[in-house]
């Protein structure tokens, strides 16, 4: 199965560069497929919940021991099981600039995500652009905006944006799940499977302190790629660290700085 889009975005080709800082800031939970997950706490009983708390989260990016920028991300109620999940970076690597802005409006029902739109705004070094994804649940069509026409692809009920899979991703960890599988329609339409499954449990430092964490690595097709990330239980299965390489060559890391919760502030 595989979303197309009708009239096909040309983009120009990136330099080597700039295919380092969009990996860079794409991943945020593993990218990569990763993408920075994000927080939304859960209850005792994850099966019960009915609600997600706001939060809001600062990380900082590394590339081989050298920062290279920040990230922010924050989980908003918009109204009843409305929310938004928002994503805002700015990576600097010698001469070249990348900022994004992204969000992921998706509804909460039972349990389950239902995602709305995504949208991602990039400027910086190379063209400015803009994606916006969006699902029609109920006539069952999923829209871009680089096409007039509905993407071509088979509709599946269980579809993510690059986002919004991360909320179920968390849920099924505070279940202790230990594989995932989530079909995503990414930023450009096109139809991807993302596997996931837990390696371990593992302490680290960061510059919060010690925490101890779940390790979860994103499933790829071959050994080249490596993207980790490291949840923590004691904060509500937050991803606090995030690495991704190529080859054995790390290419970047983002760790927590600062997580404000609807009770504390670590």
């Amino acid at each position: 199965m595989q979303c197309s889009i009708t009239t096909p975005f040309q983009a120009k080709a990136p330099t080597s560069a700039r295919t380092w800082t969009a990996k860079l800031l794409i991943a945020a939970v593993l990218g990569c497929g990763i993408n920075l997950a994000h927080a939304e706490p859960q209850d005792a009983n994850p099966a019960s919940q009915t609600t997600l708390n706001e939060y809001s989260a600062e990380y900082i990016v590394t590339r081989q021991g050298e920062r290279h920028g920040a990230a922010q991300r924050s989980l908003t109620r918009v109204d009843d099981n409305l929310y938004q999940l928002s994503y805002h970076s700015e990576i600097e690597w010698m001469i070249f600039s990348d900022e994004r802005q992204e969000s992921s409006r998706f509804k909460f029902v039972d349990g389950t995500v239902l995602p709305i739109d995504y949208v991602l705004e990039r400027t910086g070094t190379g063209p400015d652009k803009t994606y916006k994804i969006s699902f029609d649940h109920q006539q069952q069509q999923v829209f871009s905006n680089q096409s007039k026409y509905p993407l071509e692809c088979t509709w599946n009920q269980n579809f993510q944006d690059v986002l919004s899979y991360q909320i179920s991703l968390r849920q099924a960890l505070s279940k202790g799940e230990t594989k995932f599988s989530y079909p995503i329609v990414d930023k450009k339409g096109n139809d991807r499977e993302y596997q996931f499954e837990v390696v371990g449990n593992e302490t680290i430092t960061l510059p919060i302190g010690n925490v101890e964490t779940i390790k979860v690595k994103r499933v790829y097709d071959n050994d080249k790629r490596q993207a980790i990330a490291w949840f923590a239980p004691s904060m509500d299965h937050m991803m606090v660290r995030m690495y991704k390489g190529k080859d054995g060559v790390e290419q970047f890391q983002v760790e927590l700085a600062k997580y404000t919760s609807g009770t504390a502030t670590h």
